[in-house]
């Protein structure tokens, strides 16, 4: 088999060591040299030094969790790395030791066998941190919101079977109040705002519940945790929004797809980056995204459809955005959504949505232009004869004599 790269290296990272193997190509004769090192910075620093000094030109490691960035850090720059997902490196069976595995990777490098996922620049990684960080932060919002709702019906206060957010303005207000002392359920109702104050009595026998000195020392510190969560995803869409200032056209552009908006928008530039050249179509960043359907046939016949693993983080905003549009009317995307959930349920729509939602903002970034939808009825259009003759079908089978006319065009 032709060798492509005559001084490549194989790094196989753990938490504490770094195996090395080199492979160098000196006229017929392979050269290999392996050598083991640890994970702390100075040990970076050796390994990298040793590769220059051995030629070393490509290197190749395992994407293993997080281990691998710092080693991806110190090397960028100096050596064409390649980051290789696990999955496609299969070890010699009977031959599966640290140091072997590192010689394999070496090998499979040597000869053009192995291909590197996508890593986004620095500046995007970065991003990529914010944003994850921020999401992890939303769902704790949300699991603290679930503790406080417990502790009410505990209390037996139904505040939320009468007011759709029990921690909004006026939901707050009632329960820092109770957190206070207060126990006339006439009072807290006047701590409504807005339309709510319409609900008066009803939130009267809402509020008139059960609560103990440790119900109200439970609200107070949750109520006091969610504040303090609340304040730190404050801080970080501030600092995200300053980070993405020389993007605001591609948000600009992306917000402009129903479904999406400023956050969504925010964590699909993160994930994907800002360059589209790095994918070759559309079709690869769905797949490389898990949103395209699976490939497993054999024998001719067609075993799975079912979507591989792909970036969870991605498909989180795809999804969150598809749900969106679910909801929303005349649209292409929403008429798409109730066209496959009516053939193939509500679930595998919100993956077809998803779907084209990326496709869409791939050629969007790729293009640098704005969303044109084709309209709700592009489905119709494309099908109007077929849709025609099935109509007057069903209308002949009850008994109806039907005759079509072709409405004038306007203008």
């Amino acid at each position: 088999m032709e060798i492509l790269h005559s001084h490549c290296c194989g790094l196989d990272v753990h938490k504490k060591t770094i195996a090395a193997c080199v492979l160098r190509l000196e006229g017929k004769t392979k050269n290999r040299q392996q050598r083991t090192f640890g994970t702390m910075t100075r040990d970076l620093l050796a390994l990298s030094d040793w590769l220059k000094e051995c030629g070393v030109t490509h290197v190749a490691m395992e994407s293993s969790g997080v281990y691998w960035k710092p080693v991806w850090n110190i090397l960028e720059g100096s050596f064409e790395v390649l980051l290789v997902n696990a999955q496609h490196i299969k070890a010699v069976p009977g031959r599966k030791t640290d140091q072997k595995d590192s010689e394999w990777i070496a090998d499979l490098l040597q000869h053009g066998l192995l291909k590197g996922s996508f890593v986004p620049p620095t500046p995007t990684r970065e991003l990529r941190d914010l944003t994850r960080y921020r999401v992890n932060l939303r769902q704790e919002c949300n699991r603290i919101a679930n503790r406080i709702q417990k502790v009410l019906e505990d209390a037996n206060i139904k505040l939320a079977a009468v007011v759709s957010d029990s921690l909004g303005a006026s939901g707050r207000a009632m329960l820092k109040a109770i957190i206070e002392g207060e126990h006339d359920a006439q009072k807290l109702s006047e701590l409504s705002k807005g339309t709510l104050r319409k609900k008066r009595n009803e939130l009267q026998l809402a509020l008139e519940g059960r609560t103990t000195a440790h119900h109200r020392f439970l609200l107070k510190e949750l109520i006091d945790h969610l504040e303090f969560v609340e304040g730190k995803i404050e801080r970080l869409e501030a600092e995200i929004s300053e980070r993405m200032h020389p993007y605001e056209e591609q948000v600009r552009h992306l917000r402009t797809i129903p479904g999406i908006e400023r956050i969504t928008a925010w964590g699909l530039l993160a994930e994907i980056g800002m360059d589209m050249n790095q994918f070759p179509d559309a079709a690869h960043l769905a797949s490389w995204a898990g949103l395209c359907p699976g490939n497993h046939e054999s024998a001719g016949k067609r075993l799975s459809g079912k979507t591989r693993k792909g970036s969870v983080w991605l498909s989180r905003h795809l999804c969150q955005a598809a749900w969106a549009v679910s909801t929303k009317k005349n649209s292409y995307l929403s008429a798409m959504f109730r066209r496959v959930a009516a053939r193939r349920g509500v679930k595998r729509a919100v993956v077809a949505v998803a779907h084209a939602l990326l496709v869409i903002v791939f050629h969007m970034l790729k293009k640098g232009i704005d969303y044109r939808d084709l309209g709700p009825n592009y489905f119709d259009r494309i099908n109007a004869d077929h849709i025609k003759r099935k109509l007057v079908k069903r209308l002949e089978n009850l008994g109806v004599k039907v005759t079509l006319e072709a409405l004038p065009q306007e203008g």
